[in-house]
């Protein structure tokens, strides 16, 4: 039986759209193993040409769905950006073909999507990470796997047990060929189908019995994060730079009255979102007269949010700056990742960039911060990231490795506040704590703002599209999660595991067509002995009898 082309692409366009609703909106967490089954199965026996085919129609789905929120910036946006999203698959859809081709493939599938996430994260331009199956697991029986294995990790396990099931239906459908029924009732049939259910249910299971605990003996602090809003339609920071910054000088003020009057605890700081000043306060004068009034009224540090311009004046600087009553501005950290096309212009004047009129919205080219030890802000040590930075593994594990005792993020996504990027950052800003172990405090422009603490869970927050301050007790810790500490290299062993298995499949390959070819160099009439085997196995019906094996 050969599986047809077509066939396959609609069993992997079905796949890519199941991939999507791991996240918000729906959050179905075996969304994520599903779409691992539908698209090993999808990929399994097709030749290489045809499985990098297979695969951009999964990631195009996938990728198209997923960043359906990117229209709130303009359609062009999100075709081009789900394109480039869609080009990883032509790579990923051969290497999952081949290393279908070698004992115990269900582990080289799994590694290989995760390697795909590692690539998509990184390459080119800084990489775009949305969308990795570790985003959608928290309020699951995955989380608690977060500071042990980090998103690499716990991503493979979603995977594995995709791929699992994978292998059980080919399994079940060999079973049924060679034995019938009677080969299905047998008990070390079952077994053997059970097992690797198993053995992944006890690693989630022994998570989930010893939950990382993080240190809890730590100096508690109080800490507090702005929400300034933005006025009019709530989408557009630009036009009201200037009443944005007011609304978060008024809520610190306000802020800091209460605390003269004894009714809100004094904050050891405060924490103002990204863009809560879209012009340089250093050359600005409006702007940092406002500035100073409203940390002088706090009386204690603010972490604010500006665009500060680079020496070339082509260049702008996204950084939270920490501002002391005293002193004034003092420590910096600058945003790790904008991004591409979004904040910077990769080959500005190139002909193929000149011809997008919308670039021209984006005069200036961001730079990239190169920052990796936290902010010292009143004696805390703190782990900033701003906005699409939470979406990076570096940012934070260079921190906390460096000796972070609590986590911010600061961020402007009112552009998508009618979109459901808000809950997937947020679902990812919640992630970031428990990986780390770290409480958290985010501070939206307008939503969503909050503390969160060392599991995950939300300690307080504000509606978004209004006006406040949320504020609440956080407890310190330097502790180093296994996750911050060893993520980094399970990453890289999944990696290398990956281009090992690509290339073990690719001689495996060879070596079966070498096989099949008769002594005396020519292949017998009729279908190419592989591409009968590859239709044989995609079907479940084991290998081809190959010529040589007819002639004994």
């Amino acid at each position: 039986m050969v599986v047809s082309f077509r066939r396959r692409a609609g069993l992997a366009a079905v796949a890519g759209a199941v991939t999507t609703c791991m996240f918000a909106p729906v959050g179905l967490v075996l969304a994520g193993p599903l779409a691992l089954l539908g698209l090993t199965l999808a990929l399994r026996g097709a030749r290489l040409p045809a499985a990098a085919g297979i695969g951009v129609v999964f990631g195009g789905v996938f990728s198209f769905s997923l960043l359906w929120w990117m229209r709130a910036v303009g359609t062009d946006a999100w075709i081009a950006l789900s394109l480039i999203e869609t080009a990883y698959f032509l790579l990923l859809g051969p290497v999952v073909a081949l290393v279908q081709r070698l004992p115990g493939w269900p582990l080289w599938v799994a590694a290989a999507w995760v390697s795909y996430e590692e690539l998509r994260a990184g390459w080119p331009f800084g990489g775009f990470p949305w969308g990795r199956l570790a985003f959608g697991v928290m309020d699951t029986g995955f989380a608690p796997l977060l500071p042990y294995l980090g998103t690499a990790g716990v991503g493979f396990v979603v995977a594995l047990l995709g791929t699992v099931t994978a292998w059980v239906v080919v399994r079940v459908a060999e079973l049924r060929r060679t034995g019938g029924n009677d080969a299905l009732r047998d008990r070390r049939a079952l077994g053997g189908l059970v097992a690797p259910y198993v053995a992944v249910g006890a690693v989630v299971l022994l998570a989930a019995v010893r939950p990382y605990e993080a240190p809890s003996g730590g100096e508690v602090v109080e800490v507090a994060a702005v929400q300034g809003d933005v006025p009019g339609a709530g989408d557009d920071v630009v036009p009201v730079h200037r009443e944005v910054t007011q609304n978060h000088v008024e809520s610190t003020i306000e802020l800091g009255a209460a605390v003269d009057a004894g009714e809100e605890p004094e904050p050891r700081f405060v924490v103002w979102p990204e863009n809560s000043t879209a012009v340089d306060p250093f050359l600005d004068r409006r702007t940092r007269t406002e500035i100073d009034a409203a940390v002088s009224a706090v009386g204690v540090p603010v972490v604010v949010g500006g665009m500060v311009d680079a020496v070339d004046d082509e260049q702008v600087l996204n950084q939270g700056i920490v501002w002391d009553p005293t002193t004034g501005p003092g420590d910096r950290y600058a945003k790790r990742h904008p991004v591409p096309f979004g904040e910077y212009i990769p080959f500005r004047n190139a002909w193929f960039t000149s011809v997008v009129e919308d670039f021209d919205l984006i005069p200036r080219d961001m730079l990239s911060g190169v920052r990796t030890t936290p902010l010292d802000v009143a004696g805390v040590q703190v782990g900033n990231a701003i906005c699409f930075d939470v979406a990076y593994d570096d940012g934070f594990r260079e921190q906390v490795g460096a000796g972070a005792e609590m986590l911010t993020v600061q961020t402007s996504n009112a552009m998508f506040i009618r979109t459901h990027q808000i809950d997937q950052q947020f679902e990812m800003t919640r992630m970031r704590a428990l990986e780390s172990g770290k409480y958290l405090v985010v501070a939206a422009i307008n939503g969503v703002s909050g503390i969160i603490r060392p599991d995950g869970t939300v300690a307080a927050t504000i509606d978004t599209r209004t006006q406040g301050v949320v504020a609440g007790e956080v407890v310190l810790n330097d502790a180093v999660s296994p996750a911050m500490r060893y993520g980094a290299g399970i990453a890289l062993v999944l990696g290398a595991t990956t281009l090992l298995a690509a290339l073990g499949g690719l001689l495996r390959g060879r070596i079966g067509r070498r096989s099949m070819t008769p002594s005396g160099g020519a292949r017998s009439a009729g279908a190419a002995p592989d591409e009968r085997a590859e239709a044989h196995d995609a079907a479940g019906e084991g290998p081809a009898t190959t010529t040589r094996e007819r002639v004994g």
